[in-house]
């Protein structure tokens, strides 16, 4: 008979969404600040290898290593542009080197929709304030321009699970079932929102893609 021993203090494995949440925010690429959570970091690689976007439109750079990320995918595929947005310029100059990536410093609403314009396969990535009022916005300005087959992401709706909800006023969550209510032509694609479980990412319902 086979016993096994009780497993010891520092053998324990004890994960919740509040340690991953505490952990991602200690998360660099090349040594720069890239806060996503590392089943969504896996996501987009499979997502951008799928797609294959001409341009990639990311809403909220912030420090900027989920930005250089993207754009070495893009290099590793072989095709594609990033136009990273914020407020403030304080990015990396590693990432306003880099070949594929123009950065933007005028915010969300003032950016030039008609930039897109020439690019055949469109992607977009939203993570910006995670507020209501901006996530619907943003999904209103910007959804019409996103290709078939493509996504728009949502991020961050996991705020929601650790009862933000009230401080985000209402939050990405709220801000996706308003908008799916008066376009179909999107779905949740659960093939990506429950790849690590029911929900198993921080983009809660957040994989919206474009059948139309």
């Amino acid at each position: 008979m086979i016993r096994f021993n009780k497993i010891s203090k520092d053998e324990a494995v004890k994960v919740t969404v509040e340690s991953i949440v505490k952990g991602h925010h200690n998360v660099t690429y090349k040594g720069i600040r890239a806060v996503k959570c590392p089943f969504d970091y896996l996501m987009y690689q499979m997502i951008l290898w799928e797609v294959k976007p001409d341009l990639v439109i990311e809403i909220g750079t912030n420090k900027g290593g989920g930005a250089l990320y993207i754009a070495d995918l893009l290099d590793l595929i072989g095709k594609g542009e990033l136009h990273t947005i914020d407020i403030v310029n304080i990015i990396d100059p590693k990432i306003k080197e880099h070949h594929r990536i123009k950065y933007f410093d005028v915010g969300w609403e003032a950016y030039d929709i008609n930039l897109a314009n020439g690019f055949e396969k469109i992607l977009i990535i939203e993570d910006a304030s995670h507020q209501y009022i901006d996530t619907i916005g943003i999904l209103n300005k910007f959804h019409h321009i996103v290709s078939k087959d493509s996504y728009f992401i949502i991020e961050d709706g996991i705020i929601n699970e650790l009862g933000l909800e009230k401080e985000f006023k209402g939050g990405p969550l709220k801000a996706i079932r308003e908008f799916l209510t008066t376009h179909p032509e999107y779905t949740v694609d659960r093939k990506w929102c429950d790849m690590f479980g029911k929900n198993g990412t921080f983009n809660v319902n957040g994989y919206l893609k474009k059948n139309i």
